[in-house]
């Protein structure tokens, strides 16, 4: 994988379990060693968990609970006892932070801004910036020459907050004018995941665990001649090792396949990921950050499409079944309207059925997205949402397969296609799968 070509460019990704704490951040830079005088493209994500806590942040500021300032400080002290373990205590890192984490000091003492995703993509972002800080002083102590380049200055997206849509003429201009400068200088380049802004220049991000795709972003606008993530797994698997047993691992994928896994969430590549590098045939190479001579998955254009069974679970589902309070059939002008909903509010839809006097969809369920979207159509429909579901999808599906992943589960709606089989379920309770066990 280490290419003996020093005139192109390689994009590599690595996640925040890569980073979580000192001793994985100095792995990182043990891995980047291998590639000193490389034209390379590095692309980080919040340290850890730290998402997640910002996203505590933000939540407190919204309800004023009063805890949003002991949250925040525990991830500043998070941040610094890191960056300490890596640096001493003499580093000007803790200057830069102070002044990363202010954004976020001043935003709490304003009262909470009424669009929910605008305070979260101005908060959260910070967690992006704030590692990345780290990594690059970090990297630059092992003479490994890196330059920071804030993400937000390339990748130019629309005003929808939490989930931007890439300006892809801007984005392109931008990344060719600003990177390869750099590269020249024979630096690595050191950016964030997940965050961009708008043409009037508030911070955006790209939906959650977005940091693949800004990998892929910058490897379409480079046109690198590969893409790495660094992930805590081998390769792309069958399913999730934290979920099943007797996963294997999948030495090559095609386009096709990845996409349609990530679609139906593989959670080993955030969905956006594929496309742009399908577009311009750049290989992406799933690496593993423990082990990183192993051989890994190689996803490309040619590949033969044989596969074993492959199984994607999603959970923190909701299944909405939508009908006509005048009981007619759910006709084609409803169905535009609830779609223009749906697309107003940036649903994710993993799946749908419709009947004469029904339409069902199956969403990811994410802060209050659906309770919005049933009080905007409460005039005209009735909505019936049931809640803590997970949305189970078998790629190239067989009988065994399909069986085992229904035991205990009790199947809410289901849809068959070309070898692929999803089924949106819940757990059945204990008592009363042994009593199904006694009727069988």
């Amino acid at each position: 994988m280490l290419s003996s070509m020093k005139n192109v460019t390689q994009v590599f990704k690595f996640g925040g379990a890569s980073i979580k704490n000192a001793d994985a951040i100095r792995n990182v830079g043990n891995i980047l060693r291998k590639y000193k005088g490389h034209r390379l493209l590095v692309v980080v994500s919040a340290l850890g968990k730290t998402t997640n806590a910002l996203e505590k942040v933000v939540a407190a500021h919204a309800s004023q609970s009063g805890e949003s300032q002991a949250l925040l400080h525990a991830i500043k002290q998070e941040h610094y006892d890191i960056a300490r373990a890596l640096l001493g205590d003499e580093h000007e890192i803790f200057a830069l932070l102070n002044d990363t984490f202010v954004e976020i000091d001043w935003a709490l003492e304003d009262p909470p801004h009424e669009n929910y995703d605008y305070m979260y993509d101005q908060m959260v972002s910070v967690g992006e910036l704030a590692s990345s800080q780290i990594v690059h002083a970090f990297l630059n102590t092992l003479d490994l020459s890196t330059a920071w380049v804030d993400a937000r200055d390339i990748i130019c997206t629309d005003d929808i907050f939490r989930e931007g849509w890439v300006q892809w003429d801007a984005t392109i201009d931008r990344a060719k004018q600003w990177i390869p400068p750099l590269l020249d200088e024979g630096q690595f380049v050191i950016t964030q995941g997940f965050i961009g802004s708008t043409t009037e220049n508030f911070t955006t991000t790209l939906g959650r665990e977005g940091s693949d795709y800004t990998a892929a972003i910058f490897s379409f606008c480079l046109d690198a001649q590969s893409m790495t993530i660094w992930k805590d797994v081998p390769g792309v698997l069958t399913g999730d090792p934290r979920l099943f047993k007797n996963v294997v691992k999948l030495d090559r994928l095609s386009y096709k396949e990845a996409i349609e896994m990530t679609y139906y969430g593989a959670k080993v590549i955030h969905p956006k990921t594929i496309k742009p590098l399908q577009n311009k045939s750049i290989p992406l190479f799933v690496k593993s950050f423990i082990d990183p001579e192993g051989t890994g998955t190689l996803i490309t254009g040619d590949v033969e499409d044989t596969y074993p069974a492959i199984v994607a679970v999603e959970r923190q589902q909701a299944l909405l079944q939508i009908a006509t309070r005048d009981f007619s059939f759910v006709a084609e002008h409803h169905m535009s309207y609830l779609f223009q909903m749906i697309a107003d509010l940036r649903l994710q839809v993993n799946l749908m059925q419709n009947s004469a006097i029904n339409f069902t969809i199956c969403v990811n369920d994410i802060d209050d997205k659906i309770l919005q979207f049933a009080a905007r159509i409460d005039k005209d429909f009735i909505v019936i949402i049931d809640r803590g579901l997970e949305l189970i999808t078998i790629r190239h599906v067989t009988p065994e397969m399909n069986e085992r992943l229904r035991r205990g589960k009790l199947v809410l709606l289901e849809e068959r296609h070309r070898g692929t089989v999803q089924m949106v379920v819940k757990d059945v309770p204990i008592m009363e799968r042994r009593t199904n066990a006694e009727m069988d």
